[in-house]
């Protein structure tokens, strides 16, 4: 089994990356299960719209990340879609689910979404406990696993890949924006990237249009960010996954440029 993991999505440039590629790209990767991070289909946040255009352009479940909220209008999309979902680590009381177990082939696939504290600005549950609590309380519902950790600090997610290790099929971080040239199958047949990049704006900074970023980092006044113009790119990885013994045999990362 061939599962496609899709960097964050950056704005209306990253939108139409995804529409115009996505598909293609599954069919030569021969991808069977595809979980896109959306979070910042807005910038910051998605809309009921955005989450739509994701699903529709192939996606089979979409995660979320720190700007889960600033976007309000998707509150009562997420309790109804349980295809999309919020860091699992989150307070329990929040909307949304964390978690999801997915047909994928025939077989049972468990997707977890996880969010670092490392650097974050509010303070969500230990996400190595709440992953042991979310496999604990599944065990023996899902053939295999996955675990998307949405964090800052590359130690956090390189710690996470090794502690479900051989638990999970996969490991993929997201939030950075810049993909990494890390990825392995871990001693116990865990495949694992410390982060997907992004699909959006390739001349930019993170996305966003260079000089609003560089004007931020000089200390100058700034505006609302923008989406850089231009070419674009998708990027992520496909893990192959034997489901039943829910062990990675090969990781290959993907980055697919596309002109704007």
């Amino acid at each position: 089994m061939k599962l496609f993991a899709v960097g964050d999505i950056v704005g209306e440039p990253g939108l139409r990356t995804l529409e115009k590629r996505l598909r293609a790209l599954k069919r030569y990767y021969g991808v069977d299960f595809t979980v896109v991070n959306g979070e910042n289909a807005s910038m910051t946040g998605i809309t009921p719209e955005q989450a739509d255009r994701i699903f529709a352009a192939g996606a089979d479940v979409v995660t979320l990340g720190n700007h889960v909220w600033n976007r309000r209008q998707i509150v009562p999309y997420m309790e109804d879609n349980r295809y999309l979902l919020r860091p699992a680590n989150l307070a329990p009381q929040l909307p949304g689910e964390g978690f999801g177990i997915y047909d994928a082939r025939g077989w049972r696939l468990l997707v977890m979404n996880l969010i670092g504290r490392c650097g974050m600005e509010f303070g969500p549950d230990n996400p190595f406990l709440a992953a042991d609590r979310i496999l604990r309380a599944l065990e023996g519902k899902y053939d295999l696993a996955v675990c998307e950790i949405h964090a800052d600090a590359t130690s956090e997610k390189l710690a996470m890949g090794y502690y479900l290790d051989g638990r999970c099929a996969a490991v993929w971080g997201t939030h950075t924006h810049v993909q990494t040239a890390d990825e392995r199958v871990n001693p116990n047949g865990t495949g694992y990237l410390t982060d997907l990049g992004m699909t959006g704006p390739l001349w930019s900074v993170l996305g966003v249009e260079p000089r609003q970023s560089i004007a931020m980092f000089r200390g100058d006044l700034t505006e609302r960010f923008r989406p850089a113009a231009g070419e674009c790119a998708l990027a992520g990885a496909v893990f192959e996954v034997d489901p039943a013994s829910g062990k990675c045999s090969h990781v290959e990362r993907v980055f697919d440029r596309v002109e704007g």
